[in-house]
């Protein structure tokens, strides 16, 4: 109980510490929070200029762990993300490679607008977002732990954009649209960049002491009836299901994978902490579907037809299933 409590101070002075650098933002925050603590990579969507990239920033300071940022680009090529062999001359003159590591071997790896790089260079991220590990030639290298990517794009700008591959976003744990500032919030945000005044953040945080919570967060109960929703949630995303609701049939091409199911279980776990309960509830499974699924499930043209987003099937769906619990 004692080690349960410590975390949830722990978590709630991380979150306090953001939330000097960004302003607002809360669930999004709170959600970013959660993903690092399960250990899953992040697709940050928004408008230009909501600090997507300032938020991932603050986290590498907060948080005391290594950061990298790749700015990516349509010309950016696999090497200039995951490294490359080159030749080395010792003080006798004899040549030998020499792997040189990119900018993917840190603990917290900013991939910046994303999907402006070719299929070729967003491919070299799969292996490092699920396995984490890199492999060069024949020679395979493990992260660091802790290790995620946290990745943003705009969904405005659409010129010289590529779409990610499913297999790439199924890899994002949580996909997090980032809202535009409300008036106050805007004020705020005036008052620390246009006047100066200068935020001062503090570690709050180790890797080391990430790894631990997140070994003692997989042990938090949760019943079993909770765990079938969650499934049953998953199964109901895909059309072909047998118990699938009327709204998938009608609008869903194909449903979410396993690793959504994951994703659920395991993330829920760390919200019911983190609302101080010490047991998973249905309100935990409703809270992360959004983030966890509304990139794992793809529309078909009657849904793009009528105007339908992933968040009206989302909320149909949980609705649905949690009356067969």
């Amino acid at each position: 109980m004692e080690k349960v409590k410590d975390i949830i101070d722990k978590i709630n002075v991380i979150e306090g510490e953001i939330s000097k650098a960004i302003i607002g933002q809360k669930d999004v925050i709170r959600q970013v929070i959660i993903a690092i603590l399960a250990g899953g990579n992040v697709l940050l969507e928004g408008s230009p200029g909501l600090g997507k990239t300032q938020l991932v920033k603050t986290l590498s300071k907060v948080m005391d762990l290594p950061f990298s940022r790749i700015q990516f680009t349509p010309d950016l090529m696999p090497a200039d993300v995951v490294g490359t062999n080159i030749i080395m001359k010792d003080k006798e003159g004899n040549s030998s490679f020499s792997f040189q590591k990119g900018p993917i071997f840190s603990s917290l790896v900013l991939a910046d607008e994303i999907n402006r790089a070719t299929p070729k260079t967003q491919s070299a991220l799969l292996e490092a977002m699920q396995e984490h590990t890199v492999t060069v030639g024949t020679n395979t290298y493990t992260l660091q732990e802790p290790f995620m990517v946290l990745a943003t794009q705009n969904p405005i700008e659409m010129d010289g954009t590529y779409p990610l591959p499913e297999a790439q976003l199924d890899r994002f744990l949580f996909k997090l649209m980032v809202p535009f500032p409300n008036l106050e919030e805007l004020k705020e945000i005036m008052n620390v960049t246009v006047k100066n005044n200068k935020i001062n953040l503090t570690n709050v945080i180790t890797g080391e002491e990430i790894l631990k919570i997140r070994r003692i967060l997989r042990e938090v109960p949760m019943s079993a009836s909770v765990e079938e929703y969650a499934l049953k949630v998953v199964l109901a995303t895909h059309p072909e299901c047998e118990n699938a609701p009327e709204i998938t049939k009608k609008y869903i091409r194909f449903g979410a994978s396993p690793r959504a199911a994951q994703a659920l279980i395991t993330t829920s776990k760390i919200r019911a902490i983190m609302e101080g309960r010490f047991n998973v509830a249905f309100e935990d499974i409703e809270y992360v579907a959004y983030p966890a699924l509304r990139h794992r499930f793809f529309l078909n043209f009657d849904a793009m037809a009528d105007g339908i987003k992933s968040e009206d099937i989302l909320e149909k769906i949980l609705k649905s299933q949690l009356e067969t619990v």
